[in-house]
Formats: structure tokens, C-alpha cells, sequence
């Protein structure tokens, strides 16, 4: 395999598609020495198709808003990868929505999943709707209509969705109703991240920040150091924010940054219960604005407009946002306001430059949201398990189960990612570890 090549012939296949051909091409440069040791992958050309879905749905999805209007956006669901289980990934909703960036999701997902495990593979999916200043009855309309068009193409046993970026419990909720009314079925497992009610998971909304913590904590033992009163600066403040900042204050850390896309709310003193508390009431009102923080608690937070949690002096940044939202400049802010790990919550958090800058640090620790997100759908497979045992597991089996996880795939990173001279390349770890799985499925299973 020459991942130059493959690279051409995908960029050729699929011009445009910047955050697709990034992830592949990310991926290909880990494994192309383990790839070039297994004939018998080349021969089965598992590569080749591997970074292509298996399938991609494209449909229309027409609602009418609060005045009468009628309104359309595009709904997308894209089943990537089954070889290791039923396509799993989460549902997103943003007005940035497109193929590109939905391929580039349900690829890693196929990686991350395999990570995990379970046996789950690889989907993604969602619209360009914008949640943002919508009624709740506006988005409970637009869930009805978008799961109108996609319910025949998921199921336990299938394809089956959960929550990402603007689709949370409220609108989990929205769209399983509507699948049980269209199905005439009670399928509690085909959508994870449901109400405790109907079929949910203990841990669930906090599953993603708090398998991000106990993966850096996994990261800084194995450096010899502890998360116990380090300074941590994370971006977002949606369900994996909150998680993320539950399990850092648990584990004795302080988060003395909190972003947005409007600026940053510095926390000198470092985050409180109640402000944690807040940011579910900041995600609930769709106004997507983290000065809102600050408004509320004034004493404890300055929000500086304009500015990212990256501006603020901290030892451990943690993407929880968007994909690409953590550039090279940010980088080499904050390795100069003394930054020294950086582990990536959010969905490939970190552009190649500033992956590529973290790395040529000595001593800088690093690692792939592949690795660190994955406890997210890791509880949603164990929701899964649960709902298929018509069973519900207390909060701490939960926990203990997503604990035992995270540090499995810790392990993994360590084993295929270890370096001739003892450092450990995660990224490198992750990607080879996921790839293995999956690739070798394939092999198995021959040419399907």
C-alpha cells in the first residue's frame, strides 16, 4: 500500500471533500508499515475498501416552524462500516452538515467502535438543520419529519443511531417516538442515549467526558504524573463539556476555562458544582452562547469575547467541540503559556498542524479522539446490552464497566503504539489498533 497513491485516486473520486480525505489520510500514514506486512490484506484490497461506505442515504426533510412556514433541510445517514457488528454512530445536527463531514464521522467511527470491544461497527449521520433560536415544538417537528424518512433504514439488529453535536436526550426523545410510531414496534434499543423512562442508560449524557477523563488520567499515570490539581481548559459546554468537567472536578482537578464560539469564560478559581449545572441550561436554550456563564455567575467567571479556551493558561487542553477547532497557532499558544497534554474530546479536535506541533514537543502527550471520545459509544453499546436483556445496570456497573473499557483501549494504544525509544505514539496506537480489528473481519468474511 502507498498511502500517496491511494490518497490521488480518493481525492479524484471525491474532490471537495477536505474532512473525509483528512481522517483517511490520517489513518493511512499510522498503518502503512503494519498494511505493507500483511500480503494478504493488499491481495483482498481491504483498504481500498475500507475508506469507501457501505451505503449512504440522502433524503429531503420537510418541516413547517412556528409562523407556517414551510421549511427543507437534507438528512444524510451513512452506514460506513459492519464487519465487526450493526452500524453504530450518533445523529448531528448542525447547519455545517454535509457528506464530507459525515463520511469523515462514520469513518473513524469504524475505528473508535472497534476500539471499544464491543461489537459495534461504523455510521454516522444527521442534517443541516440549525437547532440554534428553534421552539421546542420547532425541533420536535423537524425530529418527526427527519426520522419519517429514515426509519426503515435503522433497527436493533441494523443501524442504530444515537446523539452528537445539537441532537441530545430532548431530541433522542422526539425521534424515538416517531420510530415506534411508524414501526408499530417496541424496539428500545434502536436509538441510544434514551430517558431513564424508556429503556436509557445510568451515565449515558455523562458517558463521552467521562471516558475522555479516565483515558488522560490512564495517559498521565503511564507519564508518571497525576490529574489531581492540574489546570484544565476545555472548549464547548453541550453534553461532553458537562461530562468532561463532572469527572475532572471528581478527580481533583480544576477547569478554569470554559468556551464558545462567542469567546471563553476564564474561571481563575476553577469551575463549581452549580456552573456545571448551568451549562445544561446553556445547552437547553439554543442560544449557543457560553457568555451566558459569566452573566450568571459574575463573581466566578470573566467572559472575554472573541477568545478560545486556548488563550488561557492551563496544563491540559481538552477539545470538546467541533472538529477542527484546535489550529496550529492554538497550539503553539499554548505549549508557550506551558501547556504539556492535550487529549482530543471532540471528533478529530485538532488540525495536522497542531497534532503535528504537539508531537515534536519532548515530553508533550497527545492522544486521538478516536482513543479518548470512544467511552460515549462504549455506553451506548452498553445500553444496548441492556436493552436487549430487557435489564437496567445500576450507575456504578455502569461506570465501573466504562472504566474497565477505557483502559482497554488504553492498553491497546500502549501495545501498537510504543516507539523504539519508549515514547508512545497514540495516535499511531489508536489507528493501528482499530484498523487490526476491522481489517482483519474483512479478511474473514471475504469479499462482500
Amino acid at each position: 500500500m502507498k498511502t500517496q497513491a491511494i490518497m490521488q485516486q480518493l481525492a479524484a473520486k471525491h474532490p471537495g471533500e477536505a474532512e473525509y480525505l483528512q481522517a483517511v489520510e490520517e489513518v493511512l500514514n499510522s498503518i502503512e508499515e503494519v498494511y505493507n506486512q500483511h500480503p494478504e490484506f493488499e491481495q483482498a484490497k481491504i483498504v481500498e475498501r475500507m475508506v469507501e461506505p457501505d451505503r449512504i442515504f440522502t433524503f429531503r426533510v420537510t418541516w413547517v416552524d412556528d409562523a407556517g412556514q414551510v421549511q427543507t433541510n437534507l438528512g444524510y445517514r451513512v452506514q460506513f462500516n459492519s464487519a465487526i457488528g450493526p452500524y453504530k454512530g450518533g445523529l448531528r445536527f448542525h447547519v455545517a452538515v454535509n457528506p464530507s463531514m459525515l463520511k469523515f464521522l462514520g469513518f473513524e467511527q469504524t475505528f473508535k467502535n472497534a476500539l471499544t470491544t464491543l461489537p459495534m461497527g461504523g455510521g454516522k449521520g444527521g442534517s443541516d438543520f440549525d437547532p440554534i433560536g428553534k421552539s421546542d415544538a420547532e425541533i420536535m417537528r423537524f425530529c418527526q419529519a427527519f426520522m419519517l424518512e429514515l426509519w426503515r433504514c435503522i433497527g436493533p439488529d441494523q443501524d442504530i443511531p444515537a446523539g452528537d453535536v445539537g441532537v441530545g436526550g430532548r431530541e433522542i426523545g422526539y425521534l424515538n417516538g416517531m420510530y415506534q410510531k411508524l414501526s408499530r414496534q417496541y424496539h428500545t434499543g434502536v436509538l441510544t442515549g434514551k430517558g431513564m423512562t424508556w429503556g436509557g442508560s445510568i451515565l449515558r449524557p455523562e458517558a463521552t467526558g467521562y471516558g475522555a477523563l479516565y483515558f488522560t488520567q490512564h495517559v498521565l499515570h503511564q507519564a508518571g504524573k497525576d490529574i489531581k490539581g492540574k489546570r484544565i481548559a476545555i472548549s464547548g459546554f453541550g453534553n461532553v463539556a458537562w461530562g468532561a468537567c463532572k469527572k475532572a472536578v471528581e478527580l481533583g482537578a480544576q477547569v478554569i476555562a470554559v468556551s464558545g464560539p462567542d469567546g471563553v469564560c476564564a474561571i481563575e478559581n476553577g469551575i463549581t458544582p452549580e456552573m456545571i449545572d448551568y451549562m445544561l441550561v446553556m445547552r437547553s436554550s439554543n442560544r449557543n452562547k457560553v457568555q451566558d456563564m459569566a452573566d450568571k455567575f459574575p463573581q466566578q467567571a470573566q467572559f472575554i469575547a472573541g477568545k478560545k479556551a486556548w488563550s488561557q493558561k492551563c496544563d491540559i487542553a481538552l477539545p470538546c467541540a467541533f472538529q477542527n477547532e484546535l489550529s496550529e497557532d492554538d497550539a503553539r499558544e499554548l505549549v508557550k503559556n506551558g501547556t504539556w497534554c492535550c487529549c482530543e474530546v471532540s471528533n478529530m479536535g485538532c488540525q495536522p498542524g497542531a497534532i503535528h506541533f504537539f508531537q515534536s514537543q519532548k515530553g508533550f502527550l497527545f492522544a486521538p479522539g478516536k482513543a479518548v471520545n470512544a467511552g460515549g459509544v462504549a455506553t451506548s453499546g452498553l445500553e444496548m446490552t441492556q436493552n436487549a436483556e430487557h435489564i437496567s445496570w445500576t450507575g456504578k456497573e455502569v461506570d465501573e464497566r466504562l472504566h474497565h473499557i477505557m483502559e482497554s483501549i488504553h492498553e491497546q494504544c500502549v501495545r501498537f503504539g510504543t516507539q523504539k525509544d519508549g515514547t508512545i505514539d497514540y495516535v499511531k496506537g489508536a489507528n493501528i489498533a482499530g484498523f487490526m480489528k476491522v481489517a482483519q473481519a474483512m479478511l474473514e468474511q471475504g469479499l462482500v
